[in-house]
């Protein structure tokens, strides 16, 4: 950005308003982001900024600008894997008398991460079971495309078998939407995860994948704190690859056990029992 001190604004307001971080070396992704906004209302880059101490619309559409919505289908494929593989056969044992399971997309951006795991849980779950998939972010306007289940043709070219696209997919103008089957068993619920969370209920398995890398030590340490209770206590937490609660604080590492799942390592409950899987 061409001042610093426009930077250091967005960047707090950001960290205000959402706990993400925002250091120095970021201003080409700042700028890259806001100077859109700024055209559309006839600004320059530093009196956009400037407004924003004003006008609080603006300054959402900044949050949703800013938001990280890097996302794809079936998106690094082993924690896919891992999920039909391992968790959802002891998850179907153990929910035998209820047939219902819970999921909680956090951070879902656009719903490729919810509506991935939809197709699996239409293809392997028995007849007679139910589901739902919940989704929540911070921007309002990734809410809405999760809605839509609507896709661009370069969307469904990331990481979308072809088999599925025509499974699942039919053509809408230039887009691509998802089966009405799949959208009524994805709701969607807005939600800051550095702020308490709203009642949503218990889950069986909570996706947390390419998150928490954008939060302070301190903040990644509450929303697992936070999180914890919302995880049924034989169900499964997936963090991103990069991402661990090994370096937490102590009373969470205590309260988080690592279970490996092949190549892929899921957080459960230390309450759990143990379960050992070989292959994913």
């Amino acid at each position: 950005m061409t001042a610093p001190s426009a930077f250091a604004s967005v960047s707090a307001l950001v960290r205000r308003e959402t706990s993400m971080v925002y250091d120095e070396g970021k201003e080409y992704l700042v700028e890259a982001r806001l100077t859109p906004l700024a055209n559309a209302k006839g600004l320059g880059l530093e009196e956009y900024v400037a407004r924003l101490a004003f006008d609080a619309d603006e300054r959402r559409k900044v949050i949703d600008a800013l938001t990280i919505n890097e996302t794809s289908w079936f998106r690094d494929h082993t924690p896919y894997q891992a999920f039909t593989d391992a968790m959802l056969p002891a998850l179907l044992e153990e929910r035998a008398t209820s047939r219902r399971l819970r999921i909680w997309s956090a951070a879902c951006s656009s719903g490729q991460e919810a509506y991935s795991i939809a197709m699996l849980l239409d293809q392997h779950l028995p007849s007679g079971w139910e589901y739902e998939i919940v989704c929540t972010d911070i921007s309002t306007q990734m809410l809405d495309r999760v809605r839509a289940g609507r896709y661009s043709q370069v969307e469904v070219n990331r990481g979308l078998p072809a088999t599925s696209l025509v499974r699942y997919f039919s053509r809408v103008g230039r887009d691509w939407e998802i089966a009405e089957r799949l959208r009524e068993r994805v709701s969607v619920k807005h939600l800051n995860l550095a702020a308490p969370f709203p009642m949503l209920g218990t889950f069986d398995v909570i996706w947390l994948r390419n998150v928490l890398i954008y939060f302070d030590a301190e903040t990644k340490a509450d929303i697992l704190r936070r999180m914890l209770p919302m995880l049924t206590p034989d169900g499964y937490l997936l963090l991103g690859s990069s991402e661990t609660t090994l370096d937490m604080p102590a009373d969470l590492t205590a309260s988080w056990r690592r279970d490996q799942i092949g190549r892929v390592p899921a957080y459960r409950r230390a309450s759990a029992m143990t379960l050992s899987r070989t292959g994913a």
